[in-house]
């Protein structure tokens, strides 16, 4: 699920201005995207360049309409027919860039990509589904890039690898006499990326292309709390899942004497997570898949998600006043990942943002946005073995409000 955040990089005689976005849930489109993947410190044409950034996204799901298990209304009971559907959150980054040798750049950086957080509460109708929902991730990843002289400007190809660490719990109403359940699951994994750019500096063109591998989670493990357990507790495991991988194209150019295009189009696998089958330990692997009784399936539980494929298309305008201050817009769209289950339809995002350099090495960004989170309706959608997610409630959602607000630094050496 985009957050903004203001690029400001130097060319020669020329500057360039990238306000970026990512997705984010349940606010975005996008999955469980937050931060994403960002190498744009990699061109900092600087020997040595280092930037930190933070955004604060405060999303406004609302969820109407709902209803219990099998459809059932349950609110003569006590359980509300609303709730919120999603809490803000910050998204941080830090990363430092330098040059090798000639024509050789590295990065390192670290960066929470994936990420989400519900706490719609226990007396809502859909408490049966969910409660509240925390996941989080932690990246750290190193770049770099090889440049030489084609035609009036320079090809770069690009590669790097990084490691994820995810984890996080779901709670959700096992009985109507109020028992909870809880799942805390961890995992990690290795990814790669790989990308070509081309660049003529003195006109601020750009076009990059890169691919960032998917992350293989094959040891998903935690703990499964419920009073309906003889110990109260027990050792769960998770079959092996993908994180998903992407596509972006950038694109960038100088347009008239100060003023700068700019646009880009993402593609993330996201249909790669459908339902995560949960399992006690000891369960033979064979038998821990999603699917229902008679498919032989002996998941305790399941991570349900079903989503399809995230696209992201955006495009904006910068423009420097002077040695001192840029600015720029970007417009932004993202196709929903639900089609049907859970609360991620598209999404129109409005950002724009400053930077200020007081010195030639040190620039300071400042940028916003607002953006309106398509109206649906979540109930059940079959998947495979039989399996239907969204047995345990179903709710409709307006028209909604997201809002962000982003600050960084960067110091160039």
């Amino acid at each position: 699920m985009d957050i903004l955040r203001l690029k400001a990089l130097a060319g020669a005689g020329c500057f360039s201005i990238a306000l970026i976005g990512a997705a984010m849930h349940p606010a975005h489109a996008g999955g469980l995207e937050r931060g994403g993947y960002d190498i744009d410190l990699l061109f900092d044409p600087a020997p040595v360049a280092t930037e930190a950034e933070a955004t604060y996204v405060m999303p406004d799901r609302k969820y109407k309409n709902a209803k219990g298990p099998g459809g059932a209304d349950i609110s003569p009971l006590g359980f509300s027919t609303s709730a919120d559907g999603a809490e803000p959150y910050w998204v941080p980054r830090i990363g430092v860039k330098a040059q090798i040798v000639q024509g050789v750049d590295c990065m390192f950086d670290y960066s929470q990509p994936w990420g989400a957080h519900t706490a719609p509460g226990s007396t809502w109708s859909g408490a049966f589904s969910n409660i509240e929902t925390d996941i989080k991730s932690n990246n750290y990843a190193g770049t770099c890039s090889y440049k030489f002289g084609v035609g009036k400007g320079q090809l770069r190809f690009i590669g790097g690898v990084f490691y994820q660490d995810i984890g996080g719990f779901k709670e959700n109403l096992i009985s109507l006499a109020g028992a909870v359940g809880r799942v805390d699951l961890d995992a990690s994994g290795w990814g790669w990326r790989a990308g070509v750019a081309y660049e003529i500096p003195e006109i601020a063109l750009r076009a990059s292309l890169v691919y960032n591998s998917q992350v293989k989670l094959d040891n998903i493990s935690g703990t499964l709390t419920a009073p309906v357990l003889p110990t109260g507790s027990a050792p769960i495991y998770g079959s092996t899942q993908y994180m998903p991988d992407s596509v972006e194209l950038k694109l960038q150019s100088g347009i008239a004497p100060g003023w700068l295009a700019f646009g880009s189009i993402k593609w993330v696998n996201w249909s790669v997570l459908q339902s995560v089958p949960i399992c006690i330990v000891g369960t033979p692997t064979a038998a821990c898949f999603t699917g229902n009784d008679a498919s032989g399936s002996l998941q305790a539980t399941s991570l349900d998600l079903m989503y399809r494929d995230g696209w992201t298309v955006s495009g904006g305008i910068g423009h420097k006043f002077n040695d001192q201050w840029s600015a720029a817009g970007q417009l932004s769209w993202d196709r929903g990942t639900s089609h049907g289950y859970g609360s991620q339809t598209d999404t129109w995002t409005l950002g724009g943002g400053v930077a200020y350099t007081p010195r030639p090495n040190i620039e300071v960004r400042l940028a916003g946005a607002i953006g309106v989170l398509t109206s649906g309706h979540s109930g059940v959608v079959n998947g495979e073995n039989g399996y239907q997610a969204g047995t345990d409630a179903s709710y409709d959602f307006g028209n909604d409000l997201i809002t962000a607000i982003s600050g960084g630094i960067k110091i160039k050496f």
